[in-house]
């Protein structure tokens, strides 16, 4: 196994236990909750992961294509359902206990989810650009 590049951040060793108090609605989406799970602090911002809650009813207006300039992204059902749509690949749907990885750039919309939706997301890097393409 290769060794990852040493970029000279210091890794720790960091804990998350369930907490609804640890849901902010200050993420990338105002009709999401995030609970921040400590691997951006423990990594030094190589990764992120946190769980994300829908909570608003789906409506088509919060549909928008866009990407994330990313190195590594990938999305895993604990709850409910989510869908998507990615350019190229045509519209998938995560139900519980289902994941996807997304290439770097790929341009998606998301169609819909259901009420009940919870996905645990990781990112490389921890605080990736999102771009609108409409």
């Amino acid at each position: 196994m290769q060794p990852m590049p040493d970029d000279g951040k210091a890794q720790h060793f960091a804990i998350s236990h369930h907490d609804e108090a640890a849901f902010k609605r200050d993420g990338l989406r105002d009709y999401s909750s995030y609970r921040d799970l400590g691997v951006a602090a423990a990594t030094g911002g190589l990764a992120q992961a946190q769980v994300i809650r829908m909570t608003a009813p789906f409506h088509p207006s919060l549909s928008r294509k866009h990407h994330h300039n990313v190195q590594f992204q990938m999305v895993y059902c604990l709850k409910g359902w989510f869908e998507t749509d990615f350019e190229g690949i045509g519209r998938q749907r995560l139900v519980a206990g289902s994941s996807w990885v997304q290439p770097p750039g790929i341009r998606h919309t998301v169609v819909g989810w259901s009420d009940d939706c919870e996905l645990l997301e990781v990112l490389v890097p921890a605080e990736p650009e999102t771009v609108n393409d409409e």
